[in-house]
């Protein structure tokens, strides 16, 4: 099977040609003569060796939905929005608790409270730190969906920045583990509330690594940041790619 304009063979099913960009639905619109032959109708994609050295870029990258102007524009406003809102996020001290006072952490905390329920059945531990896990494998699956189930990259892209902030939500409370200055659920603080209820109070002091709240927090805000930078990386270059696809004449 071979693409009607590049010529290249292709077996892989896709509506673009991944050498030379083109859309087969719109070429054959304005080429209806090459509709006629036999070895472009169906229109099917194979990709060679040299599409398949690169596995992980078609993975990223490769979108299977067309995009109008209209989509690229709300996908770029969609991302403009996300460098601020980064920007807010990440350059304040995590002391602050910019995070904590944004309406993600709302977003965020139904998640960490299941996340509790969840993992209930495996102690007392890992009920603790269930909360944790809970609010950064709900971004985590729905990255998963988007990029695996749906092939949405730019979708996944905004679903792996949620991820990266929730770490940076994390970071305050992992922060405050000894101070326990940080108000709780249900109104209580870290210093006065049950042991047990702030819980990297009680993860880190069981797990003996108390002494290094302030460390491990700053290595966790830094790992949320760099999620959203990369995310934020990979969002840009879909909207590069899919401008050009745009553009491209038929």
């Amino acid at each position: 099977m071979n693409c009607p304009k590049c010529l290249n063979e292709l077996h892989v099913q896709s509506e673009i040609c991944p050498h030379c960009g083109i859309v087969f639905e719109k070429y054959l619109k304005y080429h209806p003569e090459q509709s006629a032959r036999q070895d472009v109708q169906p229109p099917i994609v194979t990709l060679y060796e040299d599409d398949e050295a690169q596995p992980l870029t078609q993975f990223l990258f490769h979108e299977t939905q067309q995009t109008t102007l209209a989509d690229f524009i709300g996908r770029a406003i969609i991302l403009a929005g996300l460098v601020i809102w980064s920007w807010q996020l990440i350059s304040p001290s995590i002391e602050s608790n910019a995070v904590g006072n944004s309406f993600l952490h709302l977003v965020n905390l139904p998640f960490h409270e299941a996340g509790h329920i969840i993992f209930r059945p495996f102690g007392t531990f890992i009920t603790s730190l269930g909360g944790t896990l809970g609010q950064l494998l709900m971004p985590s699956i729905c990255t998963g969906v988007l990029l695996v189930k749906t092939r949405d990259p730019f979708g996944a892209s905004v679903a792996l920045w949620w991820v990266g902030e929730n770490f940076l939500d994390i970071a305050p409370y992992m922060n405050d583990a000894r101070a326990g200055q940080l108000p709780l659920l249900g109104g209580n603080f870290g210093h006065s509330a049950p042991y047990g209820f702030h819980d990297w109070q009680y993860l880190l002091t069981e797990s003996g690594l108390l002494q290094y709240d302030h460390s491990l927090a700053k290595a966790v805000f830094a790992i949320g940041s760099v999620i959203m930078v990369l995310s934020l990386l990979w969002g840009g270059l879909l909207l590069v790619k899919r401008y050009k696809d745009i553009n491209r004449p038929c």
